[in-house]
């Protein structure tokens, strides 16, 4: 528990924050978007993961999977525009024909380009395509964000081929992220550090959420990064993990929860702090020390080998022997403890019961384990981590104390 006379000695630095937007001059780390050389790897991956898992193809639609492996990426229309990934034979989109100069000035990755006139059948079109590669039969996975019309028109036009999920390929590539996409999402959160500070430093009493989320975009956009979110919330609205819709005016011994992100040439952050506007009561601090202590536990229990659950297990543990919970129940940890993070701001490799993935070199995922207490407040520290030979390590470190919200 901190001591009183260490808050005051403390409190000084938070108010200099908030009185100063300037205060924090520090320059987020360089990266470089990802080259097609990774693109091609990428490729080459999910043509392996196809003939082990006797799949013939894998066909995406418009979306972050397909912007994964051709860095491409395309509206998602009811035109339908997809690429197959073929297990043997090279990748080909399959594209609207009044669409294919403007396909052409975007293709950073393969070559191979099949048009359907809008009185023609896509799907067809596609299944013609797997048979050119000389596949009669077989299995066809299917990228899990596909919409629904299009993997019933697959079905309809090849029915000698089986529809399956293709999580075996796109998930088990994705998951584990390469050193130039951690380097990517290290700037993010570079940058949304940077953010949240410009956040903290703005605010004043009377203000409302959204002023203050305006100002994080602002910053977000200034540091060169794609502003995300930047959802905050006051006083007993902080009890809400994702928010409230009740009006809220920042008063005096408010806590303050700012949970933001952004994107860097495709890949995201996601980090949050809660703070008090004034002075803290005591209960504000032993709430907002325990949940340090229970995001610190979860990130020792992050060890190569063992499974995600124990990131969840070790971080509830604590709370429920404070007496929060058990389990789900408020007050407590109502979530998961961690979701995984890359190009999309929730992907795979989630911290949570029952997910016996063993943790592994390239993983990446949040540990946030929220406290909230419904009627008066919550606290939610959150910060990413990625795992190295040697552990996990945090890509933003965590938050000191109550009143200093980044080291």
């Amino acid at each position: 528990m901190i001591q009183r006379r260490d808050f005051i000695k403390s409190s000084i630095g938070i108010s200099a924050l908030m009185g100063n937007a300037n205060l924090y001059t520090q320059t987020p780390s360089e990266a470089s978007p990802i080259s097609n050389e990774e693109r091609m790897q990428r490729i080459g991956k999910a043509q392996e993961l196809l003939q082990k898992n006797n799949m013939v193809a894998l066909i995406l639609d418009a979306g972050t999977t397909m912007q994964y492996f051709t860095g491409l990426s395309w509206y998602p229309s009811e035109r339908s525009m997809l690429v197959i990934i073929p297990a043997k034979g090279e990748l080909t989109y399959i594209c609207p024909y009044f669409e294919e100069d403007r396909l052409l000035e975007l293709i950073k990755i393969g070559k191979q380009v099949r048009t359907w006139h809008e009185n023609e059948n896509p799907f067809e079109l596609c299944i013609k395509t797997i048979k050119d590669f000389g596949f009669a039969s077989g299995q066809i996975g299917i990228e899990e964000q596909t919409r629904f019309f299009i993997s019933n028109g697959l079905q309809k036009a090849g029915q000698q081929f089986q529809l399956v999920s293709g999580d075996p390929v796109s998930v088990t590539c994705r998951l584990i992220k390469s050193p130039a996409e951690i380097a990517l999402m290290q700037k993010a959160n570079d940058i949304t550090t940077l953010a949240i500070q410009a956040g903290i430093a703005a605010l004043t009493e009377g203000c409302t959420p959204r002023q203050i989320s305006q100002k994080i975009a602002q910053k977000h956009s200034e540091l060169g990064a794609q502003h995300g979110f930047a959802s905050v919330t006051f006083g007993v609205a902080t009890s809400f993990p994702h928010g409230s819709s009740r009006k809220q005016i920042l008063q005096k011994g408010d806590l303050v929860m700012l949970d933001c992100g952004c994107q860097v040439d495709g890949y995201e952050s996601d980090i949050t702090r809660t703070v008090v506007f004034g002075e803290p009561t005591q209960k504000q601090i032993d709430i907002w020390n325990l949940e340090k202590l229970a995001q610190q536990a979860g990130f020792e229990a992050a060890v190569l080998g063992a499974p995600c659950e124990n990131v969840d297990l070790a971080a509830r543990g604590l709370l429920v022997k404070a007496g929060f919970g058990p389990a789900y129940k408020l007050p407590g940890l109502p979530h998961r403890t961690g979701h995984g993070i890359g190009m999309d701001g929730h992907e795979w490799g989630n911290m949570v019961k029952g997910n016996k993935l063993p943790l592994q070199v390239g993983m990446c995922f949040s540990i946030e384990p929220t406290i909230a207490i419904p009627g008066e407040f919550g606290v939610r520290l959150e910060d990413c981590v990625y795992m190295t030979e040697h552990g996990p390590t945090w890509f933003s470190q965590p938050s000191p104390s109550i009143s200093q919200p980044f080291t």
